[in-house]
């Protein structure tokens, strides 16, 4: 059976992300350029769609619960001209979880703690900040998550958890993918033979 195609999308811009702070799981809002971002994903992702012969009213949405992910696929959809409300909320999409780094810049965490953060350089797929997630950890849940899709799907998530997707589905290594930068306003599409990006 062909794998399922993921029409993938990271949440628009925050303010938090124009600082430079780590989100995690802290529920932060879209910014102005954020919602652009959400509109220009949402008709980049009507021309990839419509380009693969399917009908964006017939494939099913999922969406992080943070409320970021979730405004941008309300604007995704709007873009589409489908109802705002037409998705559902998976948890394991969530956004790693920093622990006690949420809300720090990378320098204020290599201040607070120089030799973890040290640490953390030469290994970032399997340690976490106190209280936090590894991406090992994120892996998992969405490896969870994607065994249980039966259709292509559209998903408004996170840049890390994008980056654990691409390593649970073998397109990536953890080395690599740790450092990929995943832009905002650009649609990514898993498919049988990895990943694309459309911006």
């Amino acid at each position: 059976m062909p794998r399922p195609t993921i029409y993938y999308i990271r949440h628009g811009e925050t303010e938090w992300n124009a600082l430079g702070r780590l989100q995690g799981t802290q529920d932060i809002p879209l910014n102005a350029l954020g919602r652009v971002q959400a509109v220009q994903a949402g008709n980049i992702l009507a021309e990839l769609v419509a380009r693969n012969g399917r009908d964006a009213a017939r494939l099913p949405y999922v969406a992080s619960p943070l409320s970021r992910a979730r405004a941008t696929m309300e604007l995704v959809r709007e873009t589409l001209s489908l109802p705002a409300d037409g998705y559902a909320l998976d948890a394991r999409l969530r956004e790693i979880g920093y622990g006690k780094w949420e809300g720090a810049t990378l320098p204020e965490m290599q201040a607070a703690d120089p030799a973890f953060y040290a640490k953390r350089l030469t290994d970032k797929w399997s340690l976490a900040p106190e209280g936090g997630e590894t991406y090992a950890d994120v892996e998992s849940r969405v490896r969870d998550w994607y065994d249980e899709l039966t259709d292509d799907i559209v998903a408004v998530a996170h840049g890390g958890t994008a980056r654990a997707l691409m390593v649970a589905l073998g397109f990536e290594t953890p080395n690599r993918a740790v450092d990929l930068p995943i832009q905002q306003g650009a649609v990514y599409v898993f498919g049988e033979n990895g990943f694309e990006k459309f911006s």
